[in-house]
């Protein structure tokens, strides 16, 4: 015979699965995890078929097929086969040819062009690689990412040379912090498209100006960033090392940039992402060029589907980098992640390259 407790408890609804999904800064089980990442890309995609495939939800327009009678006069005479017009004057044309007792204007409701559905843009994933250029001497969609890829390394690269350092200094040294985060903090606010006039009369019209955006737009918050990610260093491991004699070298070198190193690993992922944010406004500088100018002739020959695949190109360059920097993050940070599998790889190469050297030799 059960008592009341345990029959009120089998009564009530079981929360646990829900208290998993939203408990606070727990972490998410394997499974969890797979079907939300999923559920990220579904809920957009769906509500995108929604807008697209569902005429009541939106469809704006008319494709229009019969025009009706053209003879009858009329403030929206100028309806014609095989135009995309508004509802609203098909509706008004519709009571002229009403009024006219005339045949009336039919069609298809539409979305304005711009709006392509998904099934238009898979397509265009796939021919916009294949379908030469408009004009001869226009560069393909291959040749263009190309070109964007490299504007996004080259501004990135420099300016990871110049303000990592910086950064490590600001956020070790007070003094360099003082000296330097002020005019940062100052220049961070200016946005990076503002020099482009400068960029292009003193660099030139090529990928010189491109870049120099790029720089401009990363740099001043990377070292804002990689300083604050400095800081974060515990304060306890720079007394125990200057407790076993550590000088200022030894502070920075084995305690201060090992212990920054994966938080700076995370902070160039999100800045990467930041660059590619300013590559659009950086590759009209001058000479058009990359997937700026390639999406500039598609809006053009009003190509939008290959417009929205450009779109979704960047951004799963974009998504594979990341994912691909974090895989490699795992494994480069071992006194983190306890990922030690390619650390054993590299010494078990290290230990096997003398004794082949030496079979080479005999």
């Amino acid at each position: 015979m059960t008592s009341p407790a345990e029959n009120s408890s089998s009564s009530a609804p079981n929360h646990e699965p829900l208290a998993r999904l939203l408990g606070v800064r727990k972490p998410l089980d394997a499974q969890a995890r797979f079907w939300v990442g999923v559920l990220a890309f579904a809920m957009p995609l769906l509500t995108w078929c929604l807008i697209s495939y569902v005429p009541f939800i939106w469809h704006p327009q008319v494709l229009v097929t019969d025009a009706g009678d053209s003879k009858v006069p009329g403030e929206h005479s100028y309806v014609a086969a095989g135009e995309r017009v508004d509802l609203d004057v098909v509706i008004m044309r519709n009571r002229e040819l009403d009024a006219a007792h005339a045949r009336r204007v039919s069609g298809e409701r539409v979305n304005p062009i711009y709006l392509q559905p998904p099934h238009a843009v898979a397509r265009a994933l796939y021919t916009a690689f294949t379908t030469a250029p408009e004009r001869d001497g226009d560069a393909w969609l291959h040749e263009s990412l190309l070109q964007s890829c490299k504007v996004i390394f080259w501004g990135f690269f420099w300016s990871a040379v110049f303000g990592v350092p910086l950064g490590i200094l600001c956020g070790t040294f007070p003094f360099f912090a003082r000296l330097f985060e002020p005019f940062v903090d100052f220049v961070r606010y200016m946005p990076a498209p503002v020099f482009g006039a400068l960029a292009l009369t003193v660099l030139g019209l090529q990928d010189e100006p491109k870049i120099a955006i790029i720089f401009i737009g990363t740099f001043f918050q990377m070292v804002l960033i990689v300083s604050n990610t400095t800081r974060s260093v515990e304060v306890s491991l720079l007394h125990a090392a200057q407790t076993l004699g550590a000088n200022k070298r030894q502070l920075v070198w084995n305690v201060v940039v090992p212990g920054a190193l994966p938080g700076l690993y995370r902070d160039m992922r999100i800045l990467i992402g930041w660059a590619w944010t300013y590559l659009v406004v950086a590759e009209l500088i001058g000479e058009k060029s990359g997937l700026s100018a390639w999406l500039y002739q598609q809006q053009r020959y009003r190509h939008f589907d290959n417009v929205y695949a450009a779109i979704v190109i960047i951004g799963l360059v974009g998504l594979l980098t990341d994912q691909f920097l974090a895989l490699l993050g795992r494994h480069l940070f071992p006194w983190e992640t306890g990922q030690t599998k390619l650390v054993r790889m590299m010494r078990a190469v290290r230990r096997a390259l003398p004794q082949r050297a030496r079979l080479a030799g005999t």
